[in-house]
């Protein structure tokens, strides 16, 4: 949309909105773009919409008729209702924006019906194949550091269920020398939780340190790309696509998988709702409770294999 089609007002508080979301706020580089496309399609909806251009003051006096027009074209568009709610997210933060400066905001936002969401269970991955994924990933590089450095990243990211960005923020001096020490990960909201850090992720995390042909400063990113830079999620995410092809295992096989693997498998073998939660670094118990539906699938499947067998 070319800022002629926002009126100044809007534009200004736009422009503010996103300076305090990336200064004050510190949204990801991710949420942010999202924000940001989310109020750049609801202000392109609304200026085909009103045949004119979009005006602040029409989030003061947008109809719910208005809003439910503008959801009911992007899943027009193909958009599923896990786009749709992360749109009315968006646009929820900036009426909140708005709200805090003393503009109008309509209520709108308050009153549409959000739209349901099929709820779908985690997979976990079976502990075998993440065994192989991490010997395949050791071998296979012709650099024998990086294959150090990638059987170091799925053992952190199984062994102690952390979120891909969490691991790639690490820093060599955030590993402690001794394993019994715990590992302080920063997670979402930039809340500081300690992981415990098993002897085999620690010596492959040590020795991912000492293979590395680069610096090894406190402040220096633990895992590297061969340039030398910080390891990015997409590079961390093509690698093991690579592996899991080898291997053919499901596209299901993801980092993010593995976070969950942790999850479920401590649960299956007795770990506890509040432990797994703090573990995982989750604000709420409900985003955990979901790992229990998960547990419960995983055993029904057991239970109708050896039924079938039995028969």
């Amino acid at each position: 949309m070319s800022a002629a089609e926002l009126d100044a007002d809007l534009r200004a508080q736009r422009d503010a909105w996103v300076a305090r979301m990336t200064h004050e706020s510190r949204l990801s580089p991710h949420s942010l773009s999202n924000y940001q496309r989310d109020f750049r399609q609801f202000t392109e909806f609304l200026f085909a919409h009103f045949e004119r251009p979009v005006r602040l003051d029409d989030f003061a006096t947008l109809k719910l008729r208005d809003l439910r027009a503008f959801l009911a074209a992007r899943r027009g568009a193909g958009a599923d209702s896990r786009s749709l709610l992360r749109s009315l997210s968006g646009l929820r933060n900036f009426n909140s924006f708005l709200r805090l400066k003393g503009f109008g905001v309509s209520d709108a936002f308050d009153l549409v019906n959000m739209p349901k969401q099929k709820r779908t269970l985690p997979r976990p991955v079976e502990a075998e194949h993440i065994v192989q994924l991490i010997e395949l990933a050791l071998e296979t590089p012709k650099q024998k550091w990086v294959g150090q450095r990638d059987a170091a990243l799925l053992t952190l990211l199984y062994g102690g269920g952390l979120r891909i960005s969490e691991a790639l923020s690490l820093c060599v001096g955030d590993i402690p020398q001794q394993a019994d020490s715990g590992l302080r990960v920063v997670g979402k909201g930039s809340k500081m939780r300690e992981v415990p850090l098993l002897p085999i992720m620690h010596q492959a995390l040590t020795a991912t340190i000492e293979l590395t042909p680069y610096a090894a400063l406190p402040a220096d990113p633990l895992f590297r790309g061969v340039r030398g830079g910080r390891l990015s999620p997409t590079q961390a995410q093509a690698m093991l696509a690579k592996h899991r092809r080898a291997l053919n295992l499901p596209d299901s096989v993801t980092p993010h998988a593995l976070r969950h693997s942790f999850a479920t498998h401590l649960l299956s073998n007795g770990g506890d709702l509040r432990t797994i939660q703090e573990l995982l670094g989750h604000a709420r118990l409900s985003s955990t409770q979901i790992y229990t539906e998960v547990d419960s699938a995983s055993l029904l499947s057991v239970y109708r294999k050896a039924h079938k067998r039995s028969g």
